[in-house]
Order: structure tokens, then sequence, then C-alpha cells
């Protein structure tokens, strides 16, 4: 039996490839899933993808528009989303093992996982951000067939704007995002102010550079308490791993410890979960970064030492990283951030 239930993902996933010269690589994803096979994660195939699901969030011309191919008219072409051939498959299997994780929840699960999605920039009728189809908002809305509030926790560098405006005037998914703010980089939305209907949208945008210490801290200080006024029954997680020091996309300079430890922060609500994957770009911290999540949320022990074959072949001998050589950067600005909510989106909430 698999150390983690309900672990979707098919090979298929990795034909997600813009090209040689796209920062997005599958080879993180491959890495990830050799990692985890080595704690005794076996995947589960989900099978065939359904447009019905797509059309969940998407656009029907929108969805159509990818099965033939991908125009520009849609927001395909040169930059971030080029079209690529075999783009529909690909995309319905990163879809396909999102929803079944989704299903799970929904169904009776208290965890799954889609870590091959958590492509959360793409609207209903338009491919942004590497993202042709937006999973984590199919999960969301499968989740509220049963659950009469969700909860979206995106700690993405970049915010999530995609599964933001889905459901920006629905008081039942509250959309959470922590990320770099969006006068410094992609897509640049994602500000304090923007708090949907009934405050159904909670952003806390840093400024670049933020250490990993205030990333935390302000995760704690702003996230936490939106959530506990929600009372969210279920929650979908994306855990993007560029806000990491060395990713080359993102300019917060967390760590692996800051970050895992909002990742056990929302272990601790004790919901379910469906845990997705989402961005990170440096194939030495992406693999262990997802492992080091997985394993956590899944309860599985393991040290700080990555097999030693595998830390050899792609230089990466450990988890975690050593202190961090700047501490309490950011600090002013994330906490008028925090003052700010304090007193228009949480004000008699303290966690």
């Amino acid at each position: 039996m698999s150390s983690i239930p309900h672990f979707y993902y098919t090979p298929d996933i990795l034909n997600y490839n813009f090209g040689p010269g796209h920062p997005l690589k599958p080879e993180r994803l491959r890495r990830t899933i050799e990692l985890l096979g080595r704690y005794g994660v076996e995947p589960r195939d989900p099978g065939q993808g359904r447009v019905e699901d797509l059309l969940r969030v998407h656009d029907e011309d929108y969805v159509e528009d990818v099965r033939g191919g991908g125009s520009p008219e849609f927001g395909f072409g040169r930059g971030d989303n080029p079209a690529f051939p075999g783009m529909w498959a690909a995309s319905l299997a990163y879809v396909s093992a999102s929803v079944r994780a989704a299903e799970a929840v929904r169904d009776g699960a208290i965890l799954a996982f889609g870590i091959g999605g958590g492509l959360h920039h793409v609207a209903r009728r338009k491919a942004s951000g590497f993202c042709v189809f937006n999973d984590p908002a199919i999960a969301c809305h499968i989740l509220r067939e049963r659950f009469e509030r969700v909860a979206y926790v995106d700690i993405d560098v970049h915010h999530g704007d995609g599964v933001q405006w889905i459901f920006y005037e629905d008081p039942q998914v509250l959309t959470c995002s922590i990320h770099e703010e969006g006068r410094s980089l992609f897509p640049g939305t994602g500000f304090v102010e923007e708090t949907g209907a009934s405050f159904s949208s909670l952003n806390v945008p840093l400024q670049a550079y933020t250490s990993g210490d205030v990333w935390l801290d302000a995760f704690e200080r702003g996230i936490m308490p939106g959530l506990a006024n929600f009372e969210p029954q279920a929650i979908v997680l994306q855990m993007g791993t560029d806000s990491h020091r060395e990713d080359p996309l993102g300019h917060i300079n967390s760590d692996v410890q800051s970050w895992l430890a909002a990742v056990r922060r929302v272990k601790r609500l004790d919901l379910p979960v469906v845990a997705l994957g989402g961005g990170g770009y440096n194939l030495k911290t992406v693999p262990r970064m997802w492992t080091a999540a997985c394993l956590t949320l899944g309860g599985v022990d393991f040290d700080n030492d990555v097999p030693a074959d595998l830390a050899q072949d792609w230089d990466m001998p450990n988890y975690f990283d050593g202190e961090p050589e700047l501490a309490g950067i950011g600090r002013e600005y994330a906490d008028g951030v925090i003052d700010w909510l304090d007193r228009q989106f949480h004000p008699n909430q303290r966690v």
C-alpha cells in the first residue's frame, strides 16, 4: 500500500512542455515523483480528463480553442503561453489528477494530491502565466458539491489571480494568496484592497526581497485569521515553491523551513485538504520542497538527507536550507499590510 493514499499522477503530465527555452521544466515534476517513490509513494492513475470538468470554470469557446491547438485570441502565442503539440492531452492530464484528488476529498478522504497541477493564472477564457486550464478553481468547484464553505490557500510567489477572479463574487469560496506584490512581479494584481464580495478574497502582498521569517509571520498574521473568520470546511492548497530565495522568477528570499512551516500550519487546521503543485523553477529546490510538503501533509517521517544517489545526481544533498544570511527584510511593508487587514478584513479575530 502506498505510504500516501490518494496521490494522483500520470506520466502524461510530463508532456505539458512549452519547449526547451521555457522556464517551466517537466523535469521538476519527474524528479519529485522519483524522490517520493523512495518513501513508498505509489501514484494512482487518474484516468482520462473530462471536458465537463473544464466547463465548470472555463467558457466553452475557450475550451474548444485549446482543443483546436490554441490561438492568440485566447492567449496563446509567443512568451508565457506558446501553443505546443499535444497541448490538449497534456493539459487534460494534469487537470484529471487534480479532479480525482478533489473528488476523493469530496467523497470523504481527508487528504488527496494533484502535485502536477496548481496552475492558477488562467482565466475563464484566456491562457496566462504558463497555465492552460485552472485546475485549482475546478477543484474548489468540485468541493462545493459537498462543502458549504471552501478556502483556497495559495503560497506561490505569484498572485493566484485566475482563481481569485473566478470566485471573486462567490462568498462561499475564500481565495487567500500570499505573494510578491504586483508592482514588482507578474501578474500585477493581488493588492490588499482586492477583497471581493463579502470579503471573499484575501491578499497578503509582500515587497521584493522579503526574508523568510517575515514571509512566515505575514502568513500567520495575515492568512490564518482570515481562515478562522471564514471557518472553511475544506481547503485547496496551492504549493508553489517559487518564494524560495534561489528561484529565478521571484524575488522573495524565503527558505524551505519557512515555506514548509506554512504547509504545517494548514495541516494543523485538521480539515480535508486537496494539495496541488504550482510554480517553482529551480530544479534544486522544487523536488525537495514538494517532497517535503507531501510527506509532511501525509504524516510520513523523513530526515534531512536526500537519498544519496539522487543527492549526488541532482546536487541536492538536503531537504532543508542552512541558516539564512538575512532576516527582518520587508517587515515594515508587511506590518502595514497586516495592519490594514486587521482593520478591514478580520478586525475581531486573532489566532
